[in-house]
């Protein structure tokens, strides 16, 4: 294993299966077995949350319009989901997670990372830790989740992806550099379709091919992202299980029913969305402080384009002009509009914020 990888550390990963789909089937057994999508409305631009695997196999995905996934399932269950209640199994979740350590990590209401480095309960075992942990969820929240067990974060969440539905999957320090010499570059976080494009015209598919480069070479080509990459392809993650979690940012969006044709009918949406913006950023407690505005425009074909500007205060004129901006780059109807604020933590001692956080 390399050697800056951290060997003492035992990390879970724990992520539902199909949580929100898996709530319905829990509450409802006649749906168990049956292609199921929690998601809007097909006939009201509704995008899909949660898939069942039921779903899974005619393409139905989270993130796609509710209307493509009925095309493709005509005999699929819509239904529109109750957020009261996925909070509710997340909160028993979350319950079972805190007796066996306090450093929990939340990703989403279906997901979080463990630090149980320093748990002594069944004898100390990650393996056995998560596998108990699995066996409480299913007995008392009624639904299965998958887990995946490594010495850092990212090989964690890799981990539990390969053993799903209801199974785990462990990593254990001696196993690290074999287990990454296959996995493919695209698994990195961060490596999007563009970089993974790009990095292949090199011969790079591999993290074993990403370890075989000199890291300044990614440097070099990629700045401080190249140092991401070459590192978690040697299996260095020394990123720390973080329990307490503060905003990087405050927005809300709106998917409209009926296509908005120009920028005159974009804009006239703004002080809508800005009256709910300022209601969530009035919730925020004293030690926040604005730093940039943002607005995220998606066109009726799905692409999307995100303008953000420095301001403390940031008012309708602001996010008009950003509108117009966005509008600009695409010139063609608009499905969804979206607003936002970065937000300074003053509680950060760093005193330095993730620009790029979404």
């Amino acid at each position: 294993m390399n050697s800056s990888t951290p060997a003492k550390r035992k990390i879970i990963h724990i992520d539902a299966d199909c949580f929100y789909a898996a709530v319905e089937v829990r509450d409802n057994p006649a749906l168990k077995g049956k292609p199921i999508a929690v998601g809007g409305s097909a006939t009201r631009r509704g995008v899909i949350a949660t898939a069942s695997y039921e779903a899974r196999k005619f393409g139905v995905r989270s993130a796609m319009a509710s209307a493509t996934a009925v095309k493709r399932c005509p005999q699929l269950i819509l239904i529109p989901g109750r957020m009261a209640e996925y909070r509710e199994a997340s909160r028993q979740m979350h319950e079972i997670f805190a007796d066996y350590t306090d450093l929990i990590e939340p990703l989403s209401l279906d997901e979080a990372f463990l630090d149980v480095s320093n748990c002594s309960r069944c004898r100390g075992s990650a393996t056995l830790i998560a596998q108990e942990i699995r066996q409480r969820i299913a007995a008392h929240v009624g639904i299965t989740v998958s887990a995946g067990i490594a010495p850092n974060k990212f090989i964690a969440k890799v981990a539990s992806d390969l053993n799903k539905p209801d199974g785990q999957y462990v990593i254990t320090p001696e196993q690290v550099d074999g287990f990454l010499e296959t996995l493919p570059v695209k698994r990195i976080w961060g490596v999007g379709k563009v970089t993974a494009e790009r990095l292949e015209q090199q011969g790079i598919k591999t993290c074993g091919d990403v370890r075989r480069h000199d890291i300044y070479q990614f440097v070099q080509q990629f700045g401080q992202f190249g140092e991401h990459i070459h590192n978690l392809a040697n299996g260095v993650d020394n990123r720390p299980v973080v329990s307490e979690w503060r905003r990087k940012s405050v927005s809300v969006e709106h998917t409209y029913e009926t296509d908005l044709p120009d920028l005159e009918s974009c804009q006239e949406k703004i002080p809508a969305l800005l009256e709910s913006l300022q209601k969530r950023l009035q919730r925020l407690d004293e030690d926040y402080r604005i730093q940039n505005c943002f607005l995220k425009m998606k066109f009726f074909d799905f692409n999307q384009t995100t303008i953000e500007r420095q301001q403390t205060e940031p008012s309708y004129a602001d996010y008009a002009m950003l509108c117009e901006e966005a509008w600009q780059r695409g010139q063609v109807p608009v499905r969804l509009l979206g607003i936002g604020a970065r937000l300074i933590d003053m509680t950060d001692s760093s005193g330095q914020m993730d620009l790029f956080e979404k």
